[in-house]
């Protein structure tokens, strides 16, 4: 529905700055994008939109970043809650469900944390942008509010047709956006947690914030590290600055694959090696319940603990003291080989529609899939058909993950038999 609202809003000929209609395609392209926090384009959002068109992508952008980040708070809760008790009170199971009073804890919640990070980025880029670029303050406070709003929610979407390269080198803008798109890509059952151990009130991580943290951690690190040198030498991106422009953009592209989607060098220049690494990270994500898509770094860990205990010969997976259910495993394995069935798809129907190269479409598919919104350059020529494709990809992976893992959570169905065991040849 925010998404047929929000076309709806910018097909009206007062959302663009010529005052004619943008169109079905791209309005359409737009809201969903905005509404899912990807930031693909097919036109400029500074000089296409007018102002009220503007507003309407922000409002989108927080909407869709706000909506989705409390439905799967919740949903997180929810399944954590009916399994717990599962666990151990089988008998009350069915009946126990989320109080009143915790979905307004929760929500209250979200948006104080939203809030509070969108306040302080704005802030710092407001500033830096009216006393270093000598912006007037009421366009800078706009475009502080905007970026800040967008870096969160890890929406991607910026007021400049080269996203954030103006302000390449420029660690007043880098990095307050990182820290704001790390924050809303943790997720917030993590955040929750780690605002509880500021207070006190616990001790004890939960496996799922430990997860969560040392795997986001440690593929920010693969990032940063390879896309720094693999770039370092590119003319054509890092090659021209100085060591620390280098290490800075290096940071920067390597924090954003985690589905915020800025860039501060041109995308389309990347060498394959690079564009290769980011399809990976891009695709992975970043933490449940957050702003981030793909298919999450928890995902991703357990599956990396069902392999590394298949390795060793051990018949259950065992991470941090602690046993992983084996209907857990089978719903990561799930998340994960759909997703890869619907990138490697999107991607044939691209090739067969386009004259790209596989590098540039597979890219594509994974940013749109993954919610991310960074691009080589070829979105605005995709035909309708190919866009409208990238549309309904940019849904099914904002909304798939979280819905396929709450249904394969709290649904279960009770075999009354078991059918004769058989062995195929695995390999």
């Amino acid at each position: 529905m925010a998404v047929v609202v929000g076309a709806a809003l910018l097909a009206l000929p007062v959302a663009t700055e010529s005052g004619e209609s943008a169109g079905l395609v791209t309005a359409l392209f737009t809201a969903t994008s905005a509404v899912c926090v990807t930031g693909l384009v097919v036109v400029d959002t500074e000089s296409h939109w007018s102002a009220f068109g503007e507003v309407v992508v922000l409002g989108l952008i927080q909407a869709g970043g706000l909506g989705i980040m409390t439905l799967a708070s919740l949903l997180g809760l929810l399944v954590a809650r009916r399994m717990g008790l599962r666990l151990q009170l089988t008998a009350q199971a069915e009946t126990k469900t989320i109080g009143l009073g915790e979905v307004r804890a929760v929500v209250r919640r979200v948006l104080a944390i939203s809030a509070v990070v969108e306040l302080l980025t704005a802030v710092v880029l407001t500033t830096r942008f009216a006393t270093g670029y000598d912006m007037p303050w009421g366009r800078a406070v706009y475009e502080g509010v905007f970026h800040a709003i967008s870096a969160f929610n890890n929406a991607g979407f910026a007021l400049y047709a080269t996203s954030l390269t103006p302000f390449a080198t420029d660690p007043w803008v880098n990095v307050p956006v990182m820290l704001a798109l790390i924050t809303g890509g943790l997720g917030f059952p993590v955040l929750f947690e780690i605002g509880r151990r500021l207070r006190g009130r616990t001790r004890r991580w939960s496996l799922h914030a430990r997860i969560t943290l040392t795997t986001y951690a440690a593929l920010v690190v693969v990032g940063v590290v390879g896309i720094t040198v693999i770039e370092w030498s590119n003319p054509d991106t890092l090659g021209p600055l100085g060591v620390g422009g280098k290490l800075l953009v290096g940071a920067f592209q390597g924090v954003t694959p985690r589905t915020a989607g800025f860039n501060t060098v041109d995308i389309g220049q990347l060498n394959s090696g690079s564009l290769l690494l980011t399809d990976f990270l891009m695709f992975i994500g970043g933490g449940s319940a957050g702003t981030a898509g793909g298919i999450k770094v928890t995902t991703f860990a357990l599956l990396a603990f069902v392999i590394y205990t298949e390795v060793r010969g051990e018949p259950s997976v065992h991470v941090a003291g602690r046993r992983i259910a084996a209907d857990v495993q089978r719903q990561a394995v799930t998340i994960a080989l759909l997703a890869v069935g619907a990138v490697a798809a999107a991607t044939l129907t691209l090739l067969l529609m386009t004259d790209f190269t596989l590098d540039a479409v597979l890219f594509e598919a994974v940013s749109a899939f993954a919610t991310v919104g960074l691009s080589t350059g070829i979105t605005a020529s995709i035909p309708p058909a190919g866009q409208l494709l990238l549309v309904g990809l940019m849904f099914l992976g904002r909304v798939g993950p979280i819905t396929l893992a709450a249904a394969l959570a709290l649904r279960e169905r009770a075999r009354r038999y078991e059918l004769p065991e058989e062995r195929p040849i695995v390999g």
